[in-house]
């Protein structure tokens, strides 16, 4: 069962987090992964060998977004963060020595191209990486003629699962991120929550659920059109079994989207075209869990997978973290009547919807 014990906020001073940067995917067919990501998706190889992956997109000078890495288990092995300055690692050491987390620091690197790094098991069991030090690559923000219709140029965000939403928030408002759009019910109950530190609507959103678990990891587009094209490209290559959800368009975020799935279920979402949120006083939208709009702003329905499968997570010693089951009110209550498998307006009730709309609620309230 999850603790509902608060995470106290240390006395130290945390570090300051720049933005996503990078994901360690442990897959179990490296090949296969390697395939889906590089020749369906397009993502650049920076460097690899026989057990290991190194990928980025187009935009990005670091030397990898994402690695993928041979195993038995289909897991995440770490959440990465860059931070300003080679002193906030330090300041993360200690941030999470005094929260009583286990630390561990490699000055040479966990992985290549990365330098002087902190990883940790934070207090929701989430192995968060932090590093300064890079090996920078080419930018190939000018290379057209390795574009393709479907280009991904940045890692946009991660989502996590977790039992206590709540919880998970005032974590990361401790570790100075903030909260750009929420969603809540008449209580006050948080099911999700979307927080930045770069400024767009979120570099992670806490999500609620069976956790901790990895829901997505999120790349970038230019434009709606390249989703449309990656949508196309999967279907000529009779790999549209990949999609698990879209393409559409969020109300949370305003972002259009897509949902894939990779050979091992790790969920990819393609994503384009949310908004600036850096000033200060930038308001906090708040969406009803009742809602039908919140998740898909045109009103379809919502796969129940995309609510009840995520990735598990690994310790720092490469084993998964076993889940803690949410106790509280759980958003998957809710999803019949929040996202289109049937009709929950408040203001409306089956007797005074339009006929076409009443086998859809009854339908949803039979599941």
């Amino acid at each position: 069962m999850s603790d509902s014990t608060p995470i106290p906020t240390p006395s130290v001073t945390p570090p300051d987090i720049l933005r996503c940067a990078s994901m360690e995917l442990q897959v179990t067919d490296l090949a296969a992964s390697r395939e889906f990501y590089v020749d369906v998706l397009g993502l650049v190889v920076t460097e690899e060998d026989e057990n290991t992956v190194y990928l980025r997109s187009m935009e990005e000078f670091i030397h990898h977004n994402l690695i993928l890495r041979q195993g038995d288990v289909a897991a995440v092995a770490a959440f990465s963060y860059r931070v300003r300055s080679p002193e906030d690692l330090d300041r993360a050491e200690a941030y999470y020595t005094a929260l009583g987390c286990r630390v561990e620091r490699d000055r040479s690197g966990f992985v290549k191209g990365v330098g002087d790094s902190v990883r940790v098991e934070d207090p929701l069991g989430f192995p968060y990486e932090f590093f300064h030090d890079v090996d920078h690559v080419d930018r190939l923000a000018w290379r057209y003629d390795l574009y393709t219709p479907g280009a991904l140029v940045r890692l946009d965000h991660f989502n996590q699962v977790t039992p206590d939403v709540p919880k998970a928030e005032k974590y990361l408002e401790g570790l100075g991120f903030r909260v750009t759009e929420a969603i809540r019910d008449d209580e006050g109950t948080t099911y999700a929550a979307w927080m930045r530190r770069k400024p767009t609507v979120h570099d992670t959103a806490m999500t609620g659920g069976d956790g901790p678990r990895m829901h997505h990891i999120a790349f970038a587009t230019h434009e709606k059109h390249n989703i449309l094209a990656i949508c196309d490209k999967l279907g000529a290559l009779r790999r549209s079994d990949a999609i698990e959800r879209g393409p559409g368009r969020h109300g949370v975020s305003n972002a259009f989207y897509l949902y894939l799935r990779d050979p091992d279920g790790h969920r990819v979402e393609i994503y384009t075209q949310d908004y600036y949120t850096g000033d200060p006083d930038n308001p906090v939208v708040v969406w009803d869990v009742h809602d039908n709009q919140r998740r898909d702003w045109w009103g379809n329905p919502v796969v129940p997978s995309w609510y009840t499968e995520a990735s598990l997570v690994l310790d720092l010693d490469g084993n998964p973290v076993p889940l803690s089951e949410r106790t509280d009110a759980s958003e998957l209550e809710e999803t019949i009547g929040a996202d289109g498998f049937s009709y929950t307006r408040r203001d409306e009730t089956e007797e005074s919807m339009p006929e076409w709309k009443k086998g859809e609620y009854k339908l949803g309230h039979q599941l």
